[in-house]
């Protein structure tokens, strides 16, 4: 005999059975009303198909990785950003030696679109690279105040793999640079449609707010009750140092004028300090000069004693009798003390005797 073939029933618009009436069952309409009631009873016990059947077309992919050299916030940071973003890729870390145009050939075997690289330098200063691979623009920044997931500790949560909002500061679209940074941001933080590692939930977003001439990272649950906001982390400051027209390098196109390098900050702050030491010495020199000059003596002022009393003058008195000598309450004591001893032998001697 032949298998029967099983209809799914996975689709939304479950159509009931279709029953075969035979030459003898072709009257009977009561049987095909029951059998239309058990449809239905089925179609409201059946478990729903899943929420979306949409198509992937956005293909985007960001590789985040690393040079060496990298301290543990670093690398917590680029884990943290990771989970955050499940359009992302890892890869091992780039020798400090290589030039940086080695990364889009490293994009283009994992391929991705998009990168995200840390750049570590004397082991205190993290650079950020933001670049479209293979063909541009890119950016670079310095990062600042790194706080990640696990040092933070905050109360808010949010579904691994769910799509963010992303929200931007008004600012952003005043400017060139800044609405070029924008669009770059959003292709490379936003998590494409239908990704198959995404959630379809959208219960956190990431802000990007520009305050005093830098850009401020921070993630906020989204509170179904209320609409209130709740930080997860991580959080930090991008400084924007140059945005070039290639990737990883070609033309610039933006400088920032009000970027100090962590060089000249640090040299800064040591010629602060180098400054106060210095004042202290000259300090010192100046009071040493000072007790070494003479003394200038100040002339007598006649007028100086006018309201001057004189102290009335005791007679004199000679002694002509020799004191009497002090005793020696001490040396007595001793002399006490000896002829005691002394007694106490002589009565232990003659006892024994």
């Amino acid at each position: 005999m032949a298998a029967t073939k099983r209809k799914r029933r996975g689709d939304l618009a479950f159509k009931a059975k279709r029953l075969k009436r035979d030459k003898k069952d072709v009257g009977s309409s009561a049987k095909l009303n029951d059998v239309g009631e058990e449809a239905k009873e089925e179609d409201r016990d059946r478990i729903p198909g899943p929420v979306c059947k949409g198509q992937w077309k956005n293909k985007e992919r960001v590789l985040i990785f690393s040079s060496r050299g990298i301290n543990f916030r670093t690398r917590h940071l680029m884990q943290d950003l990771r989970t955050l973003m499940p359009h992302s890729k890892a890869d091992t870390k780039m020798d400090r030696k290589d030039k940086l145009f080695v990364i889009n050939e490293v994009c283009e075997m994992k391929n991705c679109n998009k990168c995200i690289y840390f750049e570590a330098k004397k082991k205190q200063d993290l650079y950020m690279w933001l670049s479209n691979s293979p063909h541009g623009p890119s950016a670079k920044f310095l990062v600042q105040n790194i706080h990640t997931l696990a040092e933070l500790k905050m109360t808010g949560n949010c579904l691994k793999g769910s799509r963010p909002l992303l929200s931007f500061d008004p600012a952003f679209d005043e400017l060139p640079h800044y609405a070029l940074l924008k669009e770059l941001l959003i292709q490379i933080f936003c998590t494409p449609r239908y990704h198959p590692k995404s959630q379809p939930f959208v219960d956190h977003v990431f802000t990007f707010t520009i305050l005093d001439n830098r850009i401020w990272f921070r993630n906020f649950q989204i509170i179904e009750e209320d609409a209130a906001l709740v930080e997860i982390g991580p959080r930090f400051v991008l400084n924007l140092i140059k945005i070039f027209q290639g990737s990883f390098g070609g033309p610039t196109l933006y400088e920032n004028p009000h970027y100090q390098s962590p060089n000249m900050h640090r040299r800064i702050i040591r010629s602060i300090t180098a400054a106060k030491y210095k004042e202290k010495q000259q300090v010192k020199d100046v009071q040493k000069l000072r007790k070494k000059e003479p003394k200038t003596v100040v002339p007598h002022d006649p007028t100086a004693d006018v309201f001057v009393t004189p102290a009335e003058e005791k007679p004199v008195q000679i002694q002509w009798v020799k004191p009497e000598p002090k005793v020696d309450l001490k040396a007595r004591k001793k002399r006490v003390y000896k002829r005691q001893r002394k007694m106490k032998q002589k009565m232990s001697g003659g006892k024994a005797k």
